[in-house]
């Protein structure tokens, strides 16, 4: 580049450049114009996710219009319709939506904090925690009234796990994803002993809950575990702010006032008990989490405050369908939903390995 287009003569001062003047009309324009299509997608996504809801509100044995099967939601039209829908439907469709949102959001988090396109729950051994509590809650024969809290203490369980491997190997943050892997298999291997050791009566149960499923979920559990799932994403989001000074670097975070590694075991720490509150709702259903905020990053962009609403809508979304599509649509009865979102993602898995293992590597930190 011609040194005299940067530096000016100093007898007559030169005009702004001309692309320097473009970049700075045209970079506030694309700023506004991915807002603008955020917003889209975040309203396409609501209402998409309105009508999935009331599909599969309606949906069943017994037919319910779809008007009367979202008043009878609210507890208004026929008795029979009433009690169908608030007592049998509602209770699983709500736990789907709000454990699809609550799995996402903790995804979408942990990418970000461990700079890692395959950091998720299921991957680097969250909710093989959870399944662990769970199901030594069931061996033990305590009260299914206590599963989010025995999910919520495998999880943290599993959490501490891979932070105290990785603090003695003072491993890199982008490779802790290999750690949570084996954390994630030894685990599962502990789960699946359990299984082979519990009763017929209690294996099956305990199988399905490790599998991913809605079955059965009830008023209860969606109050206290969805409530908690609320609370804690609503705290995820009031913490966009600092997930994003982390996103500049440790060094950029400590010029700006913030300690990068209290914050980072703090957003963590939020990351762990959403993913355990969400696999001890719908337990420990595969690659919602991994998913959906890649799909989230691909129609919106970089990470935003919008884009993490977007990506809890669409998290609550694809649970929903997917347990839809096991319900009504696929012929095999009785399959869990986990088994659809692992089939569908699956692929989507490979897929990111092989795009990871062709792009240039850089220097961890």
């Amino acid at each position: 580049m011609n040194p005299e287009t940067l530096t000016p003569a100093p007898s007559t001062p030169s005009p702004p450049s001309t692309s320097t003047a473009a970049s700075t009309s045209t970079a506030p324009g694309a700023l506004v114009r991915a807002r603008r299509r955020t917003l889209l997608l975040i309203a396409a996504a609501a209402v998409l996710l309105v009508l999935m809801t009331g599909v599969a509100l309606s949906s069943g044995q017994v037919s319910i219009p779809l008007p009367d099967a979202l008043r009878a939601l609210f507890g208004s039209g026929g008795a029979g319709d009433v009690l169908v829908v608030r007592e049998f439907r509602a209770p699983r469709v709500l736990s789907g939506l709000v454990a699809g949102a609550g799995l996402a959001v903790a995804g979408s988090l942990l990418q970000r904090l461990f700079r890692n396109p395959l950091a998720s729950p299921d991957v680097i051994g969250v909710t093989g925690g959870a399944s662990f509590g769970a199901v030594l809650l069931l061996a033990t024969g305590a009260s299914q009234a206590l599963t989010p809290l025995a999910a919520l203490g495998g999880g943290l369980l599993a959490a501490a796990l891979l932070g105290a491997f990785a603090w003695r190997s003072r491993m890199a943050v982008t490779r802790l994803v290999l750690v949570g892997l084996a954390v994630q298999a030894g685990l599962a291997a502990a789960v699946n002993l359990m299984i082979v050791r519990f009763p017929a009566e209690l294996a099956g149960q305990a199988l399905q809950w490790t599998t991913g499923s809605l079955y059965g979920r009830t008023w209860p559990e969606l109050w206290g575990a969805g409530g908690a799932i609320a609370a804690v994403t609503a705290v995820v989001f009031l913490a966009d702010r600092r997930v994003a000074v982390l996103d500049l670097g440790d060094d950029s975070a400590g010029g700006l006032g913030v300690d990068p590694h209290r914050t980072r075991l703090g957003l963590l720490l939020l990351a762990v008990v959403l993913a355990s509150l969400a696999a001890a709702l719908a337990g420990p259903v595969g690659f919602v989490a991994l998913a959906v905020p890649h799909l989230v990053r691909l129609l919106a962009g970089p990470p935003t405050p919008l884009s993490l609403a977007l990506t809890a809508l669409t998290g609550a979304l694809l649970l929903t369908a997917a347990d839809h599509l096991v319900l009504h649509v696929l012929p095999v009865h009785g399959l869990p939903v986990g088994a659809v979102t692992a089939t569908l993602g699956a692929p989507w898995l490979l897929a990111l390995m092989i795009r990871q293992g062709r792009l240039p590597q850089r220097s961890s930190r």
